[in-house]
C-alpha cells in the first residue's frame, strides 16, 4: 500500500528532477549564443527534443526564454532581472575571502586577491598564514605590477606583450621566486567575471625557502583550481582553466 507520505515524496522528487532539467536547458546557452535551436539544445543537454519542448514552454511562460518562430529560442528578460538583483546584492569579498581561507588551510601559506589600479596592483583581500614566518602584506597595500606573480598575471591578461606574458596566458598560472622581494616567492592565477573580464589575480605567497620547484608545482595546481572555481562563481567561463589544470596535473 502506497502511503500519502510516499506519494508526496515521489511527487517532490519528480518536481526537483523537472527543475534540474529546466536548469540544464538554460545552462545550454554559452558565451556568444544568441539563439539555440531545439536540435542544439538536445545535443548539449543530452535530453529528448520532446522533453526540451515541454520545458521550454514553461520557461517561456515565466520569461526565462523567448521563442522565435521557425528559428529557435533565445534567453528572455527574467535572467537579466535576476542578474541585476544579484549584482546589487553582490559583494566580492563574500566569495573571495572563503576561497582565500581554504587556500591558507590547504597550503599553510598566505593567500591574497589583487586587482589592478593603473600602474600598480592593490591587495584587495588577504588571509595570512598561521605560521610565525610569513610574507607581510596588508589589505590596501600597493605593490608593483612588473614584479611578483600576481602582478605578472594582471599584466599578462591585461594584454601586455612579450613571450613571458604570452606563456602566462597559455598556462593560466605563474610562479616567481625572489622577484619582488628576494626572500619571498609566490604562485598566482587569473580570475575572470562575466564576459571573461579580468576580475583580479589569486595568489599564494610565502618565504622563498619553503617554495621548492616541487612545492611550487603543487601550489600552482591548487591556485589554478581555486581560480577556476572563483571564476565560475563570478559568472566567467572556467573551461579553459579546467583544461589547463588537467594538463598541469598530467605533467606533475
Amino acid at each position: 500500500m502506497v502511503t500519502h507520505t510516499a506519494r508526496r515524496s515521489a511527487a517532490h522528487g519528480a518536481g526537483v528532477a523537472a527543475v534540474d532539467r529546466a536548469l540544464r536547458v538554460l545552462a545550454a546557452f554559452r558565451e556568444g549564443d544568441s539563439v539555440l535551436t531545439l536540435a542544439e539544445m538536445a545535443e548539449r543537454t543530452g535530453m529528448y527534443k520532446s522533453t526540451i519542448l515541454r520545458l521550454c514552454g514553461s520557461l517561456e511562460r515565466h520569461g526565462y526564454l523567448q521563442r522565435l518562430e521557425g528559428v529557435g529560442y533565445r534567453l528572455g528578460p527574467t535572467p537579466m532581472r535576476l542578474a541585476s538583483l544579484y549584482q546589487r546584492s553582490f559583494r566580492l569579498g563574500d566569495l573571495v575571502v572563503p576561497v582565500l581561507r581554504d587556500l591558507v588551510r590547504r597550503s599553510g601559506e598566505s593567500a591574497s586577491f589583487y586587482v589592478r589600479e593603473g600602474t600598480v596592483r592593490v591587495c584587495l583581500h588577504r588571509v595570512d598564514s598561521p605560521r610565525a614566518v610569513r610574507e607581510h602584506v596588508r589589505e590596501g597595500d600597493h605593490l608593483p605590477l612588473d614584479r611578483g606573480a600576481a602582478g605578472r598575471v594582471l599584466l599578462a591578461f591585461g594584454g601586455e606583450e612579450g613571450e613571458a606574458y604570452a606563456r602566462i596566458r597559455r598556462r593560466y598560472v605563474t610562479a616567481t621566486f625572489g622577484e619582488r622581494d628576494r626572500e619571498t616567492a609566490a604562485v598566482a592565477a587569473p580570475v575572470f567575471g562575466i564576459g571573461q573580464d579580468l576580475a583580479g589575480a589569486l595568489s599564494i605567497s610565502g618565504p622563498v625557502h619553503r617554495f621548492s620547484p616541487r612545492t611550487a608545482a603543487r601550489l600552482a595546481g591548487m591556485v589554478l583550481q581555486a581560480a577556476a572555481d572563483l571564476t565560475a562563481a563570478l559568472g566567467g567561463d572556467r573551461l579553459p582553466m579546467d583544461e589547463r589544470l588537467r594538463r598541469h596535473v598530467r605533467a606533475t
